[in-house]
């Protein structure tokens, strides 16, 4: 067994819109880049979307617009870079439906690569993936409800961040053999600085139960991390391969970070490495650390949490302006107050995901200006330059 290990975990990776067909571009990633990724002793990815040809199981109009599948051909890419870990626990992977699941387990065993999260049923969408080195890694792929749709016993899907309890044995059988356990999580807020309360809250319990390191992507862009004693949970590293429209309305989703947990029996210690998508080349390049890349602890988040969800309310109403221009162009406060608080709001789970009734209230304490008593001077300056009317 090896004593010490690197590993490499990445943001999303989309193989259409912008990038499609940029599975075959030698240019793609940056030199540098190419050769931070190969330092890894594994590499664990985001794969946003099923390696597949068949065709998308929703129709391509409006908001259904938003789905991804992938080309199989650009699992060349994954392999070149050295991918031996794919997370498919996302909220496109079943886009083209459980076949498309299947389509990317068959191409994932046959380059002799792991997945997490996601199967043909929950026993296999809830296995773990152990890594035999430093003492011995586990890790498992969770995904948020209601867009991650759930396997059952007999048909595909994700394991939910929601099965409190099986959760709970995963990480139990994990530690029971392995000296640490990751959670590789799909959820949070798209386009936000900070975590919801709600999703910090499940973060925070998948420590109490025993993991070690939460990783999670979705957001689409890079976000704060949060050291708990000797844990750490990452709340997005936001976007690695991955460009459309829809995120090029958004602050930041040009933005991405890879992180690098070196592990040993005795401990661990991470490392960020920023990226930057190059649109004018389509190309991944060196970045530079993202503002709000800080450790922002217990104490810091409750101050900042409603200023947060102020810049997180600005930027979903970008977000519907984007999606239904003719209904929110011209909206007044009203009109969007109106739209945060249907009970029925699309992809709303109560206390779960997009959950305004929450989110809303949060954000009116703004104006109480706890956040002004924040120290984080950079991660302040990163939300309001996404408030109008901020400077």
């Amino acid at each position: 067994m090896r004593k010490e290990t690197a590993l490499i975990f990445t943001g999303d990776i989309g193989f259409d819109k912008y990038m499609d067909g940029k599975w075959d571009d030698e240019a793609l990633l940056a030199p540098e880049v190419l050769a931070y990724l190969h330092s890894a002793d594994h590499l664990i990815i985001n794969v946003e979307g099923p390696l597949s040809e068949q065709k998308k199981a929703v129709a391509p109009n409006g908001v259904a617009a938003l789905t991804h599948s992938m080309n199989p051909a650009a699992a060349g890419f994954f392999d070149r870079i050295g991918a031996d870990i794919w997370n498919i626990c996302n909220n496109h992977i079943c886009d083209a439906g459980p076949e498309g699941i299947a389509d990317t387990l068959r191409e994932a065993e046959k380059r002799g690569v792991l997945t997490l999260g996601a199967g043909r049923n929950l026993a296999e969408a809830s296995a773990p993936v152990v890594i035999d080195e430093a003492g011995g890694i586990g890790l498992i792929g969770v995904g948020y409800q209601r867009a991650c749709r759930k396997a059952s016993e007999d048909t595909a899907g994700c394991f939910s961040w929601s099965d409190m309890d099986l959760i709970r044995q995963q990480i139990q059988k994990i530690r029971e053999r392995c000296r640490y356990c990751i959670v590789v999580a799909h959820g949070g807020e798209e386009f936000t600085a900070l975590p919801s309360p709600y999703t910090r809250q499940r973060y925070l319990d998948y420590l109490e139960m025993g993991a070690d390191i939460v990783v999670s992507h979705h957001p689409h862009v890079p976000m704060n991390y949060e050291t708990v004693g000797e844990k750490v949970i990452f709340y997005s590293l936001g976007n690695f391969v991955f460009d459309t429209d829809y995120q090029r309305s958004q602050y930041h989703t040009e933005d991405g970070l890879f992180v690098k947990l070196r592990f040993s029996e005795e401990g661990f210690r991470f490392a960020p490495f920023p990226i930057r998508i190059d649109r004018a080349k389509e190309q991944i390049v060196k970045g530079e650390l993202p503002l709000i890349f800080r450790d922002v602890n217990a104490s810091e988040y409750e101050k900042l949490a409603p200023l947060a969800a102020k810049m997180f309310l600005e930027n979903t109403k970008r977000q519907l302006r984007y999606l239904r221009p003719a209904e929110f162009e011209h909206a007044t406060e009203e009109d969007f107050y109106r739209n945060f608080y249907e009970p029925l709001r699309s992809g709303r789970v109560p206390g779960e995901c997009l959950d305004f009734q929450i989110l809303y209230p949060l954000a009116q304490k703004e104006s109480e200006g706890a956040w002004k008593e924040s120290t984080l001077e950079d991660v302040k300056r990163y939300i309001l330059e996404q408030i109008p009317g901020s400077f």
